[in-house]
């Protein structure tokens, strides 16, 4: 059941994320059987920081029971007892996790993680092993550029590929950003990484996210890459899709001398990246496109001498006719690379599969590949009907 509150009620005094309201983006999780939680959570449905509370556990506890139970009918009293038997003992009122968000003012009651877990990686079922899936949610995804970058976090954290995740972006939301980002106008100046951070977790409160606010630095980025202070791994895979290219070199070296591999969308023509440094730990940055380019050498080069290593990178001869086009345009009649939400959509499906049979040790060889759309679904003959 969804409830709409009015704003009476008292101010919440439980634990409120350390940033602003406007800047948090990691949800509060409250179990409903610790009485230091219950007691939070009494403060919390009293409060006006609460606009909305969705309970809806007791079906998803029946699809829990049927994911189980796949060909038993289940007639009602025979479910029922079924959901009493899957709480395990716990009384239904202490059963499960309330997700607190307070970005939007939600109060969300879901399954216990692991329960969760199984039901809504489900349907990816059997293109996913179950075993498989575990192994994918222990992964940890470093992404660094969040316009293009979103759409393949956003994608890996919906099929369940990676459980915890880096996100690194300096820049945040603006109006022409609209174009290709899931985001909506009311957070236009937010962070990008706040604001996929959100749509992250409310897929799954369960995930583990890091944000890097100011993006990738000369001091920041040996701790994205690093495992965090409890030791446990770092970055597992890269996914590389920034415009800075001091970030592009930088990154790669790291990932490099990590064996971490790397994927990167380039959002023209489909093209996908793979460089296994993983497999490869001496292998060129960019299949040895930028010649032996250092991330030091990145740093002393003009605007000029970015941009043709840019053009290098990506293939200049092999850009789409519109692209193509429009690079020299870049500053006197376009603001900036033109980018579709086609096309950066497709990115994070193109990112998403790759990093999965990576993670899972399929073979997956370092190469540039294009997925061309334009090329695979061409225009009509002329003539054609």
């Amino acid at each position: 059941m969804t409830h709409t509150l009015s704003s009476a009620g008292a101010a919440f005094a439980g634990p409120l994320p350390s940033s602003s309201l406007a800047e948090s983006f990691r949800p509060i999780l409250l179990d409903p059987s610790s009485a230091e939680h219950a007691a939070e959570l009494k403060r919390l449905l009293d409060s006006s920081a609460l606009r909305e509370v969705h309970d809806r556990v007791e079906d998803q506890l029946r699809e829990f029971v049927r994911c189980l139970n796949p060909g038993e009918p289940f007639h009602p009293a025979a479910l029922e007892r079924a959901v009493d038997e899957a709480r395990g003992g716990v009384l239904p009122d202490e059963y499960g996790t309330w997700a607190w968000y307070p970005w939007s003012g939600r109060l969300v009651r879901v399954l216990p993680e692991a329960e969760f877990r199984l039901v809504r990686t489900d349907r990816n079922r059997d293109k996913i092993t179950r075993e498989e899936q575990q192994h994918l949610l222990s992964r940890r995804i470093g992404v660094i550029g969040l316009s293009v970058g979103s759409s393949a976090a956003l994608t890996c954290a919906m099929e369940g590929v990676g459980g915890s995740f880096r996100l690194a972006d300096f820049d945040q939301l603006s109006l022409s950003n609209l174009n290709r980002l899931r985001a909506g106008v009311h957070e236009i100046g937010l962070e990008k990484t706040v604001i996929c951070a959100r749509r992250m977790y409310e897929l799954d409160p369960y995930l583990d996210i890091a944000v890097h606010r100011h993006g990738v630095t000369e001091e920041s980025i040996e701790e994205f890459f690093a495992p965090d202070s409890g030791g446990e791994h770092g970055v597992d895979l890269l996914v590389e899709e920034c415009d800075t290219p001091w970030v592009k070199v930088a990154a790669r070296e790291h990932a490099r001398r990590r064996r971490v591999p790397v994927l990167m969308d380039a959002n023209d023509r489909g093209l996908l990246d793979v460089e296994r440094f993983d497999l490869e730990p001496d292998r060129p940055l960019f299949h040895g496109r930028a010649g032996a380019v250092t991330a030091a050498d990145v740093r002393a080069m003009d605007r000029t001498e970015q941009t043709r290593l840019l053009l290098q990178v990506v293939d200049q001869d092999q850009l789409s006719a519109a692209m193509a086009a429009a690079i020299p345009r870049i500053g006197s009649s376009l603001s900036s690379w033109p980018q579709l939400a086609g096309g950066v959509m497709l990115g994070g499906a193109l990112v998403t599969d790759t990093a999965r049979r990576i993670l899972l040790g399929r073979p997956v060889p370092s190469a540039r590949t294009y997925v061309d759309l334009e090329a695979l679904i061409p225009a009509a003959l002329e003539g054609a009907r």
